[in-house]
């Protein structure tokens, strides 16, 4: 037992593609690229490789981060089945249909924001920053288009913060300290 292998912390991965493909997104919501970019992340990065980092937190014992990361690698497919179906004329979703599919998942980002904050500060930061994404898109797609792009600018902030805890994690082990502070938990109850 005292010679097990040390094992890699699955959230490095699972960060990486959240943040990068939430940046992208974001990059696209503010008209700064077109959707291409967003679709190929959304399957591979975002999608696949977030859920298998999911399914290796499971095997650490970590339900945050298993369910984190297989529901939002879903959500990353899930979207990028939307935008082919667009494309292809194969379904239209409307502005409307998408906007229940981010009611859903603003309800699930609302319910993982509480433990978000009893984990550390870099925590509750991506997630209160992601919920009011959520909430700022919710409005963007029923009646307040503009607000889209005030989420994309506050989303942007949101990838860096999941990047930065990516980055946390791996300097932390490399350089054997805490070279990136994560700040306390905002509720320790």
């Amino acid at each position: 037992m005292a010679n097990e292998t040390p094992m890699g912390n699955p959230g490095v991965v699972g960060l990486a593609g959240f943040g990068i493909t939430t940046l992208l997104l974001q990059f696209h919501n503010v008209g700064w690229c077109d959707a291409g970019p967003i679709v190929a992340l959304a399957f591979i990065y975002g999608g696949l490789a977030q859920m298998i980092a999911g399914y290796q937190e499971f095997k650490c014992g970590n339900n945050f981060g298993y369910s984190a990361f297989v529901s939002y690698g879903a959500f990353w497919i899930s979207l990028g089945v939307i935008f082919m179906l667009n494309n292809f004329n194969i379904y239209h979703s409307s502005t409307r249909d998408l906007g229940w599919f981010l009611v859903g998942w603003t309800i699930y980002t609302a319910i993982m924001w509480i433990p978000a904050m009893r984990i550390h500060g870099a925590m509750a930061i991506t997630f209160t920053l992601l919920l009011i994404g959520f909430i700022l898109l919710d409005l963007g797609h029923f009646g307040y288009p503009e607000m889209i792009k005030v989420a994309g600018y506050e989303l942007m902030l949101c990838g860096v913060s999941a990047l930065y805890m990516m980055a946390h994690t791996i300097y932390a082990q490399v350089f054997q300290r805490n070279v990136l502070p994560v700040g306390k938990p905002w509720i320790k109850f």
